[in-house]
């Protein structure tokens, strides 16, 4: 059960990152919303950082690096990848060091937090993603990539 719905969380971050980091604006990466914050690039890579920090935890060897922003077609590319595979890891039925919950408020709920940052920088930047009826979104453990269903009800 646990594994369940952590592996929809991951997927549901999935969904809504792949929709803020995709089709940004040229020199996106470097808008910030003011002297002092970070840089929308500095954020995706960020949660690169969560995402690979989760999975370390998960597997009782907690590692933690803080990577500098790399072009922006490779951190989305990051992205998509360290979700894949933490999935992977969660759906192999391999021992957990942590509890589902500690994953989940940690690394998984601040990368959600981050991805809603980088929707707000792209509003800021005059490039907004529409809102979406997230509840009626068609996410499904395992969906991880750049490639999501299309949106059920956007306004």
């Amino acid at each position: 059960m646990q594994s369940t719905l952590l592996r929809h969380a991951v997927a549901t971050l999935a969904y809504r990152g792949a929709k803020v980091i995709r089709d940004v604006p040229p020199g996106f990466s470097d808008f910030s919303a003011g002297p002092g914050s970070r840089t929308a690039g500095q954020i995706l890579a960020h949660v690169g950082d969560l995402l690979d920090w989760g999975l370390s935890l998960a597997q009782g060897q907690q590692r933690w690096n803080d990577s500098p922003p790399q072009a922006w077609a490779d951190d989305v590319a990051r992205f998509h990848g360290a979700l894949a595979t933490l999935d992977a890891y969660l759906a192999s039925g391999a021992p957990m060091a942590c509890t589902a919950e500690k994953l989940f408020q940690g690394p998984i709920a601040d990368a959600l937090t981050h991805v809603g940052q980088i929707a707000l920088l792209r509003r800021l930047a005059g490039s907004p993603v529409k809102p979406e009826n997230y509840f009626k979104a068609e996410i499904e453990a395992g969906r991880v990539g750049p490639t999501q269903a299309p949106p059920k009800r956007e306004f």
